[in-house]
């Protein structure tokens, strides 16, 4: 799980505001490749081969890793690390049982999403699990302003996801216009 990059540039004077530039590594995305999917507002977690859970995690640096932390990759401009905690260990644990009482998982990564995540901004009625793999595909424009305009549009979304075949993603949320 690596950080995925925001589909344009920050601006560096007000790095919660993106500017019309597009990432390098998404340009991908404006000529027209990859599928975009909706991006739900919850917290990450992944179910591994080996039938364990963990949780997404960000350590600031300077802090103490958790026990059993398995970092991924570290922002270059924040110093953030980005990896996995155990989920019995993880702020979430609680709901994320209280999600598990619905059917099967496999191997992948889920958006635990429900009443005491996030404020609940998905308005769901108990904890769930959405499998990322099986996002719902959004039909976006692939421009700044158009993308402006439909997020703004739609305020229910916390924004977009789009996907490569080849494994590579780009996002844009809400906030980025906000």
């Amino acid at each position: 799980m690596n950080k995925i990059p925001t589909l344009f540039l920050r601006d560096p004077d007000d790095r919660k505001r993106t500017l019309p530039d597009v990432h390098p590594d998404c340009r991908w995305v404006v000529d027209g490749e990859g599928t975009p999917t909706r991006k739900y507002d919850g917290t990450c977690v992944m179910l591994d081969e080996n039938g364990v859970w963990w949780a997404r995690r960000e350590v600031r640096p300077g802090r103490t890793r958790p026990p059993g932390y398995q970092p991924v990759m570290t922002d270059e401009v924040t110093g953030k690390t980005v990896g996995w905690e155990p989920i019995a260990q993880s702020a979430y644990a609680r709901y994320h049982a209280e999600a598990l009482t619905e059917g099967p998982r496999h191997p992948g990564t889920y958006e635990l999403i429900g009443p005491k995540i996030n404020g609940n901004p998905e308005k769901v009625r108990g904890h769930e699990l959405v499998p990322h793999a099986e996002a719902d595909v959004l039909d976006v424009p692939r421009d700044f302003d158009g993308l402006r305009e439909w997020l703004l549009a739609h305020p229910q979304y916390e924004g977009i996801v789009w996907h490569h075949p080849d494994g590579r993603r780009a996002k844009l949320k809400h906030r980025d216009f906000a």
